[in-house]
């Protein structure tokens, strides 16, 4: 490289971030594990929505005037907002996840991760900057419009800024790298929101909860955690390979292509939109139960919570907040298994295929869904418990194992730039999920069923949802060949000859591994044991920089984790 100085334009772009023939692939994942940690918060916002709805009450809301209007009531600096304008916050940030990573993700293809990632913590974090200053001036379209919208073209640019990068790392393993990264995102909330509960504590006075200042301090915390994971970003150099590793032919690997789909090309096909249906419908059923979680489990068992064989509208006011903490437990322990079905089935992908994984969610997540009124009617809480153990692992697995997927049938080359516009899936599914579970439920309740009975009939609809993602998953075939891009098109697209791409899909790269040869063994034998003194530091000073890396993303994981699993634990006492 003619110029490695941080503040050069060319250190940003995608050329400057070509790793060198030393780099240990394994740097990647931790880079791309300290954007995802950052940006997963925002599963965890929930935690602000009590605080925000009682800025100007203190101890209690201060409700606004029936007579005002909604427009007037998102001026008003007199009373409180209601925790459902404070949702659509929720609803904001996967929509604009979804529509940012479809927009932007071809421009992300071209001028690499580094500047997406960059993008990503100035959205992300201005965001929280202007909701920080909509919280002090007590205006919630300020909150909407900085973490909502801002923050959530930063969600977009952030969750696939290294999807693509880690797949061309790890062609052995894309199931595994994909699931590392995105493990993150699902992994954000148990570190963000116990951080935010203890930083809100600290800032509290009696005249202000604490939240624009805590709103500051994330944006500060994830500010240097997603510029440093930016900067660190790494793509391999064209026709790497790992060592060893012999692609698969493509009559051994079914699904799996050597050839490259260009991205206008690939919403085309009938697997894009067979895809899309399959993220769809596994996302609208898991995430419906997710926002649902904690009431779901309060209704449905109510005092046999606490040992009572009691209905939840005969508990006291002392034993609602009880079971409240209960559940909260259980809504941690799904995060936990959102987080490890994430690494878990994208890893089990890599030697099952993608195919068979899909059909294992939708089949084994059709009986699970139809199994749990039965638990909930039996009151059989740890049997409901696992049932939706089982289904969070699949739910977050589908998010992991939907990248590899796409790399399988479209090849690598713009894998990036379509699983952006894929996952406008996502922000379709983020409001048909909640919404199918939340009106099923009002539903239910105005035509008199009980409030422990109001679920049942949305985990079967739930269910139903999954069969067709089945049907849709077991149509997808193989590309068309007139789909893929030429050698010619794929040289203009990547600068180089059509040579050389025909010695990148065969594997042959005799230049290149026998420049790294040379570059291992000692230059000038005549130094001797200097050469070996210094390949030796360098080998030790590799290894401190992997540890490091990992250690400042696994240490935060750790304790969130162990926080989150503290909380679990109540379940079941």
């Amino acid at each position: 490289m003619s110029v490695t100085l941080a503040g050069s334009p060319h250190f940003l772009s995608r050329e400057g971030s070509v790793a060198r023939p030393d780099y240990n692939r394994w740097l990647a994942p931790p880079a791309a594990l300290a954007v995802h940690l950052c940006i997963g918060m925002a599963y965890g916002f929930s935690v602000f929505w009590l605080p925000l709805s009682r800025v100007v009450g203190g101890a209690q809301p201060k409700e606004c005037p029936q007579t005002i209007s909604f427009l007037q009531s998102v001026f008003a600096t007199d009373c409180d907002w209601k925790i459902s304008m404070l949702g659509w916050t929720f609803t904001l940030f996967f929509v604009f996840l979804g529509s940012s990573a479809a927009v932007f993700g071809h421009w992300l293809e071209t001028a690499g991760p580094r500047k997406a990632g960059l993008a990503a913590a100035l959205c992300w974090c201005g965001g929280l900057l202007i909701s920080a200053l909509g919280v002090n001036l007590h205006q919630i379209w300020m909150i909407w419009l900085g973490s909502g919208v801002i923050g959530g073209i930063g969600l977009g640019l952030g969750y696939i800024s290294p999807v693509s990068t880690l797949i061309k790392w790890f062609p052995d393993r894309r199931g595994l790298a994909t699931g590392l990264a995105i493990m993150g995102f699902g992994g954000g909330a148990m570190i963000g929101a116990p951080l935010a509960d203890r930083l809100m504590a600290y800032y509290a006075t009696p005249a202000s909860p604490g939240v624009w200042q805590t709103f500051v301090t994330l944006a500060g915390i994830y500010f240097v955690f997603m510029v440093a994971g930016s900067l660190s970003y790494r793509v391999p150099r064209e026709g790497w390979k790992p060592e060893g590793w012999t692609a698969p032919s493509a009559a051994a690997s079914g699904l799996v292509t050597h050839r490259h789909v260009h991205l206008d090309v690939s919403w085309k096909t009938p697997q894009f939109w067979l895809l899309w249906a399959v993220l769809c419908l596994n996302i609208s059923a898991g995430i419906g139960v997710l926002g649902m979680a904690s009431p779901m489990l309060q209704e449905v068992f109510g005092g046999r919570l606490l040992g009572l064989d009691v209905s939840f509208d005969s508990l006291t006011l002392q034993q609602k907040q009880q079971i409240a903490t209960i559940a909260a437990g259980f809504t941690g322990l799904l995060s936990l298994c959102n987080i490890g079905g994430r690494i878990g089935w994208a890893s089990a992908s890599d030697r099952l295929g993608r195919k068979m994984t899909y059909a294992v969610f939708f089949s084994v997540g059709f009986v699970l869904y139809a199994l749990a009124p039965h638990a909930a009617t039996a009151g059989a809480l740890p049997i409901f418990v696992l049932l939706f153990c089982v289904i969070l692992t699949m739910y977050g697995g589908g998010f992991a194992t939907i990248p590899a997927y796409l790399a399988d049938l479209f090849g690598t080359h713009m894998v990036g730039a379509i699983h952006g516009r894929l996952l406008t899936a996502w922000s379709t599914a983020g409001v048909v999920g909640p919404g199918l579970v939340n009106y099923l439920r009002e539903y239910q309740l105005s035509a008199g069923v009980p409030r422990e009975a109001a679920y049942n009939q949305t985990m079967y609809v739930l269910a139903g949802l999954l069969v067709v993602g089945f049907v849709c998953n077991l149509l997808v075939r193989p590309v068309a060949e007139r789909f893929y891009m030429t050698d010619e098109e794929v040289a203009a697209k990547k600068h180089i000859s059509v040579a050389e791409v025909e010695k990148e899909e065969e594997g042959v790269h005799a230049d290149f591994e026998d420049f790294v040869e040379e570059a291992l063994e000692p230059a000038h034998p005549e130094r001797g044991a200097g050469a070996s003194a210094g390949a030796s530091s360098a080998r030790i000073n590799g290894a401190a920089v992997l540890v490091f890396s990992w250690a400042a993303v696994g240490i935060p994981l750790a304790w969130g984790v162990g926080v989150t699993f503290q909380k679990a634990l109540g379940l079941f006492h």
